[in-house]
């Protein structure tokens, strides 16, 4: 009979008033407010993520409506009183006035059709009806329409309250009708301290860094806060230490895994693999100590960029201390580098069919870069570098880019990057010979584009040799590609652009370069000034097998004289 009897720690302790729902006090006052001005919405809806407390608040507020308070109430109160027969038979689910119902099982039109049916009558015992809904998006398009005209003009003793995870499903005609409230995930100190309250109340022994791993497993849900707490104090007998419960949520122990990242950050290998396969053999999922880890490095950037708004509630001060210590150590580059090595080997683990394997290779790729050097140094040490071997120094933690004679040489993959600057070109000329026309055959493609004709803009880039370019008279040499009416498009478009009539012809002439010929070339050149630069020949002689992808600049020269007309780029453009 007794375990019969025994009610778990999410029912037993649900909140029964507005002052006992924790994390939602925005809500809280503005149901106050509403009810004490008498202005209560004929319809809600609430959303958040589960456990938040969506369905508790639609009870409490059925209460707060139907409320006649031990000596007899005329109107609805934000404090229901909780012994009044109406707040008992609402919180033992056998008010007649209060139907909640489950969208989730019951979907169809019949359903809301039935429940439409019932809204006509007086309520038989409370002051209103109120009609609670949950998972109300799970309801069909026509349940949905069927809804709408009773929802807009229902009777005056009639409320409806409808829950939802997934707010986005709801039709805009239904929210239209109903007072929104976005219940917010509860915060981790307000989630430790309602856990330390209901363990007091359950006289249960609990260690205070407990409470946080259970805060942070719950993920801001309350519901799933007191179910973990419920099934921490079933294994440990009555008491709940931090170590076994992360070992009963398989979860990777904060120390070791701050050791963990430490030798992975000096690029000591074998350690690192071998405090793996110590939590795999403890039975940690090698997918939770990646996702620990990619957790763990978030938490140090934010310690880096913004220390006063990081989250510390329920961290220890050795991890406060070992955390800020990584945060003054390593750069942002490092830290950025290794957070998406662990991303990307997450989703290996995730796919591989060995997970051990995959998280061990991941970890062995995070060390053996680790030893690498940053760009900064790796153009430090070519310009040094003589005649002699080339010798690759150790990474330092506060290592920062560095610009050599033409830009900095950036490597990856094997590859190697030169970047330099291009200088600003030249602008183009202000005015032009009829005022308000494009000045330039360039200006001209500009223009095009900005009018929304995008095919005609192609065509001119890659079908069209200038010839002469004197407003308003145009002569080009056409590709043997181009189409037919390109002329007569072009005279039309710029009639109704600039409302002069152009002289459009096409000529026999050479003319200059396409521009997307002219924009090739200029690539072209670029690159080959790039191979010709000694820095770079250094950086190939180094790394045999790499090549040059790309070079800062190419996008500068491409904008300038010959160009497109697109606005020139800043003094040092990066591509």
């Amino acid at each position: 009979m007794t375990d019969a009897a025994y009610r778990v720690l999410a029912r037993k302790y649900r909140p029964a008033s507005f002052a006992e729902l924790i994390g939602q006090e925005a809500m809280v006052r503005t149901l106050a407010n509403a009810f004490a001005q008498n202005r209560i919405a004929h319809a809600f809806v609430l959303t958040g993520v589960r456990g938040v407390g969506k369905t508790t608040t639609a009870r409490i507020v059925a209460r707060a409506l139907n409320c006649t308070g031990p000596a007899g109430r005329e109107g609805p109160t934000i404090e229901p009183c909780g012994v009044c027969d109406d707040c008992r038979a609402i919180a033992e689910d056998r008010h007649p006035d209060v139907i909640e119902m489950d969208a989730a099982s019951r979907t169809g039109v019949e359903d809301i059709r039935e429940l439409i049916d019932g809204v006509r009558y007086l309520p038989a015992m409370g002051r209103y009806k109120v009609y609670i809904v949950d998972e109300v998006h799970m309801l069909s398009e026509k349940a949905f329409n069927a809804l709408l005209k009773t929802l807009e003009e229902p009777p005056p003793q009639v409320k409806f309250i409808f829950a939802t995870t997934e707010i986005r499903k709801v039709p805009v005609t239904v929210l239209s009708r109903c007072q929104r409230f976005d219940l917010k995930r509860v915060e981790s100190e307000a989630l430790i301290a309602h856990l330390a309250k209901v363990a007091v109340a359950e006289k249960a022994s609990c260690e205070a860094g407990a409470l946080a791993v259970l805060a942070r497993a719950a993920e801001g849900s309350v519901r799933d806060a007191l179910s973990l707490l419920d099934q921490a104090l079933a294994h440990g007998g009555g008491k709940v230490e931090e170590a076994a419960v992360r070992a009963m949520l398989g979860l990777a122990d904060r120390e070791r895994l701050h050791d963990l990242l430490e030798h992975l950050m000096k690029g000591d290998v074998a350690t690192a693999l071998g405090e793996l396969r110590a939590q795999y053999d403890l039975g940690v999922d090698p997918t939770v100590v990646l996702r620990d880890l990619l957790d763990l490095i978030h938490w140090i950037a934010r310690l880096k960029v913004a220390a006063g708004g990081v989250d510390l509630a329920g961290v220890s001060e050795g991890e406060r201390r070992r955390g800020a210590a990584f945060a003054e150590k390593l750069s942002m580059p490092v830290l950025q580098r290794a957070w998406q090595m662990l991303l990307k080997g997450l989703r290996e683990t995730r796919e591989a069919p060995s997970p051990i394997g995959a998280a061990e290779m991941a970890l062995i790729r995070l060390a053996y870069v680790a030893d690498l050097p940053t760009p900064g140094e790796l153009v430090r040490r070519l310009e040094g570098a003589g005649s002699g071997d080339f010798a690759v120094p150790p990474p330092s933690a506060a290592s920062q880019g560095v610009t050599g004679p033409t830009g900095p040489v950036a490597l990856s993959g094997g590859a190697v990057t030169a970047l330099r600057t291009v200088p600003r070109p030249a602008p183009a000329p202000a005015g032009s010979p009829v005022a308000g026309l494009p000045a330039t055959f360039e200006a001209l493609v500009e223009l095009a584009g900005e009018k929304g004709e995008h095919i005609l803009k192609v065509d001119l880039q890659t079908d069209v040799h200038v010839v002469r370019y004197d407003p308003p008279r145009f002569e080009f040499r056409p590709t043997e590609r181009a189409q037919r009416n390109l002329a007569g498009r072009l005279k039309i478009h710029l009639k109704e652009w600039t409302g002069v009539d152009w002289t459009v012809a096409i000529s026999s002439e050479a003319g200059q370069p396409t521009l997307v010929e002219r924009r090739q070339a200029a690539k072209d050149r670029t690159f080959a000034e790039a191979l010709a630069d000694p820095l770079v020949r250094r950086a190939l002689e180094v790394f045999p097998g790499a090549e040059l992808i790309d070079v800062l600049g190419v996008k500068a020269e491409e904008h300038g004289p010959g160009s497109d007309g697109a606005d020139p780029p800043a003094e040092e453009d990066e591509v």
